[in-house]
């Protein structure tokens, strides 16, 4: 085949594929702690209010930045310009559910009350 045509060349270093998949292993591992830390601030109920809610979002942030490296593949240099736009399309969606459900339920409220 010819290489100008987009094959893979047996040298290509992004030919090369782990044998196992040490990032997905750690970013579970990582994920199932971040979940469980969280559920247990809840449920232990040792800290104020406020402070769990700070530390659900912390918690929720890195979650995230898990999901972002270690599965969405967010470090692969395949087209940085579509993981940008793809980024920017999912905190738009994600804004605009927590800001329409946000809004939502502070007007029915109002209107109930």
């Amino acid at each position: 085949m010819n290489p100008s045509h987009g094959a893979t060349l047996p040298s290509d270093p992004k030919a090369h594929h782990e044998t196992f998949p040490w990032k997905h292993i750690l970013g579970f591992v990582l994920s199932l702690v971040l979940t469980f830390a969280a559920l247990g601030l809840v449920l232990s109920a040792a800290l104020p209010l406020t402070a769990v809610i700070v530390s659900i979002v912390v918690l929720a942030v890195l979650q995230l930045l898990v999901q972002l490296l270690l599965f969405m593949h967010l470090t692969e240099r395949h087209g940085p310009a579509t993981h940008v736009l793809t980024l920017v399309f999912g905190f738009f969606v994600a804004f605009t559910i927590v800001a329409g459900s946000a809004w939502i339920m502070f007007t029915f409220h109002a209107t109930v009350a």
